[in-house]
């Protein structure tokens, strides 16, 4: 990897693009699967609402149903490490936790049927952030016919490439637009919440777009309902963190 490939990275204007761009580089390292998770709602107590999950991700549909859909995710072991620390953890530290019997028998199971699925070698990397209520972290997944050995050599001979590529990618998707599951605004409820959050009232709105009032308070009802929320200023909160506001259109 060089400069010009990171650089291919920064200028992505798309989700699509930037993980087109980010999956390719990692396959070039040996790292041919690979989960992406992202939230921006988590508590102390769990990580939010699963429709507020950006999960992108190129293994296995069987796969991901298992592990994803039917939220065994929640009792990985490398999950559980990635919301303690940041940083890059090979994955090691699982057989390591299973040979000194500090697994549960639920984590247990999760990296038994794990490997199964052909998911045994690899690295977990627990993305920065200023936020309590935001948490990311990429599950890499190393090419069939690579052991742990061989994942931690290569990782240990590109530590500082793959962390910058790493990272790069994490911070470039927060300046991208996150439509995630049914949370899709259309383009005017984007336009009526772009000018209430710019302090413009409902009569405002509806003069500079040529609208009623009434479709105003329509449109800010459907983007409500659109983002699982109650009133009209979490909405504009809400639209902001997903970068579903001021969009740029291509």
């Amino acid at each position: 990897m060089d400069c010009k490939a990171l650089l291919e990275l920064t200028k992505s204007a798309s989700l699509e693009h930037l993980w087109d761009t980010y999956t390719s580089l990692l396959d070039d390292f040996g790292f041919d699967r690979i989960i992406y998770g992202r939230t921006r709602f988590s508590t102390e107590t769990n990580l939010g609402d699963p429709s507020d999950f950006l999960i992108m991700s190129n293994h296995d549909p069987d796969y991901m149903e298992y592990f994803v859909e039917q939220g065994n995710f929640r009792n990985s072991p490398m999950l559980r490490w990635s919301l303690d620390n940041v940083g890059c953890a090979s994955w090691s530290t699982v057989s390591n936790l299973m040979a000194t019997g500090e697994l549960s028998d639920v984590e247990n199971e999760i990296v038994l049927n794990n490997r199964k699925y052909g998911v045994e070698a690899g690295y977990t990397v627990s993305f920065p952030t200023a936020s309590r209520r935001k948490k990311s972290s990429a599950s890499l997944t190393a090419k069939a016919g690579l052991n742990q050995d061989d994942v931690d050599r290569i990782w240990s001979e590109n530590e500082d490439l793959l962390e910058l590529l790493n990272f790069t990618f994490d911070l470039k998707v927060s300046t991208l637009p996150h439509y995630t599951g049914q949370i899709t605004l259309t383009k005017r409820q984007r336009e009526v919440l772009e000018w209430i959050g710019d302090g413009k009232t409902t009569q405002d709105t509806a003069t500079i777009l040529g609208l009623t009032p009434a479709t105003v308070e329509k449109h800010l009802r459907l983007a409500r309902e659109t983002l699982h929320v109650d009133t009209t200023a979490q909405a504009v909160m809400k639209a902001a963190f997903l970068n579903q506001m001021f969009v740029i259109e291509n």
